[in-house]
């Protein structure tokens, strides 16, 4: 079971709904980067993120050449990370409808003074 990480990641992005939720995921950083934009759960942001740097990073903690355990590690850490980033770009988009639905609800005022 000799596997690459690109290939390592090509199975863990067939998690159910990934793949969808990339755009999703695009617009969430994009809004959390911006001011009074979409403040998330921290872990489940910076755990995915820095999962991600290590899955890219030649050093491992176990190495993969390491017959299976080698690959295990990435597994695992894919496994705990996807939930997590997938869980809270459910919760931006409930923020996003909640947002537009505020927005539609402004009524049209005069300023008097």
């Amino acid at each position: 079971m000799k596997l690459s990480k690109i290939q390592l990641a090509k199975e863990a992005f067939k998690h159910k709904g990934f793949i969808q939720k990339i755009p999703v995921i695009a617009r969430m950083v994009k809004s959390i980067m911006s001011k009074g934009g979409y403040k998330p759960e921290f872990k489940n942001v910076i755990l995915p993120a820095l999962v991600m740097l290590y899955l890219l990073s030649p050093l491992d903690i176990i190495p993969d050449w390491i017959p299976v355990i080698g690959v295990l590690d990435d597994l695992a850490l894919l496994a705990m990370a996807i939930p997590m980033l997938t869980s809270e770009a459910e919760k931006f988009v409930a923020w996003e409808a909640s947002r537009k639905q505020n927005d539609n609800n402004i009524v049209e005022a005069e300023i008097v003074g």
